[in-house]
């Protein structure tokens, strides 16, 4: 083995790792001010719904914008864009924590979304580019399982930072580490360059693209997803005490057990996914077996063990359609638009996200909690039809795509051109 292979692991690590704890950094981002709620209440002396407002504002604002960080990635390099982002929300947070009136945490909220929009383009731009080939599904489990802990350890440390410090220092102490982290973003440019495209080739690459079938079906496969996982993750502790007759400690307890059951199919949807081009038939039995199995926790009686087992299986079957869902994504992209293509598709998370909230929000105001068990169901199975349509006729998502071989991260000058041109000399 030469030199170059050999580092290679250790360069993946690496990049694994730097974009991971970016994608962390915005997970906990999404729940640095809802952990504070009810202090923010009293300070404020605004009601829950004023709060949540601003939630929807960030959301929205994110989702808009991924579109624009996407055209950015592919125009100035993912790791000034990334950067960008973490720098973002880290003065969001500082900001939110200097808030002289509820009224500021509004065009914060604004900030904070431009800053959360660039983490999809960017992060998985420069996984694409910059992890071997055979490890590139595991680099994208491992992206989710990040993320994953990231919202975990938001809520716990949000509080305890508060109950000692006051709410203020806590956001800015929070602001403080991202700004920090964005730092060393820049430090480590050269680790996690990608391809820019300045070309006049790349420049032709507009809205068109995005309109091609793969690519809207990609973005509806997103949408479609969220409005499931979005409301599991969220109405989870509300639902659970009204369809199975637990208390809510312990609806909040399956939730955490859902989300640590995730990450770790998304860890052995890594393996799978490297291991096969099939990767809509995986899409497909995971979802499959979850719709079945939302289906049983809102309308079957169980014993607490049992439900228990249920979210569980729940959780990994989730999980483990994530990197195939990420593979997909990646074979559907043509040369020169990594950035745009993961920046407009998974705007359809946000979207999802979005709406989520409003359609069970009103099947619970309307006495009807166990449709929204249904309506999490029919959401994953209309996201299993949606999948085919990404994969296409006679596309293969597997590692050699399309008969080329993307370059392996540090082995430039190595056979195997990769699908995008070289970077600017700058970058």
């Amino acid at each position: 083995m030469s030199e170059g292979e050999a580092a290679l692991p250790r360069q993946d690590a690496k990049v694994i790792g730097l974009v991971g704890l970016a994608h962390a950094s915005s997970h906990f981002y999404h729940l640095t001010l809802p952990a504070l709620f009810p202090v923010l209440k009293d300070a404020f002396e605004v009601s829950y719904t004023a709060l949540g407002l601003t939630l929807t504002v960030f959301f929205s604002v994110s989702g808009f914008a991924q579109v624009a960080a996407g055209f950015a990635v592919d125009h100035w390099g993912p790791p000034r864009v990334l950067a960008a982002g973490v720098a973002l929300l880290g003065i969001s947070a500082i900001l939110a924590g200097l808030a002289p009136a509820f009224w500021a945490l509004f065009p914060i909220a604004v900030l904070a979304g431009i800053g959360n929009a660039v983490f999809h383009p960017a992060d998985l731009a420069i996984l694409t580019h910059r992890v071997t080939p055979t490890r590139m599904a595991r680099a994208y489990s491992l992206h989710t399982v990040m993320g994953t802990l990231g919202w975990a350890a938001s809520p716990v440390t949000m509080i305890l930072l508060s109950e000692r410090f006051g709410w203020r220092a806590a956001l800015i102490a929070v602001g403080l580490v991202f700004v920090a982290l964005a730092a060393a973003l820049v430090l480590e440019h050269r680790v996690l360059r990608a391809p820019v495209h300045r070309t006049p080739a790349g420049e032709r690459l507009t809205w068109r693209l995005l309109l091609a079938p793969a690519i809207v079906a990609s973005f509806a496969f997103f949408a479609l997803l969220a409005l499931a996982l979005s409301g599991t993750q969220t109405f989870m502790p509300t639902l659970l005490p009204l369809a199975q007759e637990i208390s809510y400690p312990l609806a909040a307890t399956a939730t955490t057990v859902y989300l640590v059951a995730s990450a770790v199919g998304s860890l052995a949807g890594g393996v799978l996914a490297d291991r096969t081009s099939q990767h809509e038939r995986v899409v497909a039995a995971g979802l499959f077996g979850a719709g079945a199995l939302t289906l049983v926790v809102g309308f079957v009686p169980m014993s607490l063990p049992a439900l228990f087992a249920v979210i569980v299986l729940l959780g990994v079957l989730t999980g483990l359609t994530v990197p195939s869902r990420d593979m997909l994504v990646r074979g559907a992209t043509p040369p020169g638009a990594t950035g745009k293509v993961f920046g407009f598709v998974y705007s359809g998370l946000d979207l999802g996200s979005v709406l989520a909230p409003l359609a069970i929000g009103a099947m619970l105001d309307g006495g009807t909690p166990r449709a929204a068990f249904a309506f999490m169901a029919a959401a994953l199975m209309a996201t299993i039809a949606s999948a085919q349509f990404v994969k296409g006729p006679g596309r293969s998502t597997g590692t050699h795509r399309a008969g080329v071989r993307e370059e392996p991260s540090g082995l430039q000058g190595s056979s195997g051109a990769g699908p995008l041109p070289s970077p600017d000399p700058g970058e």
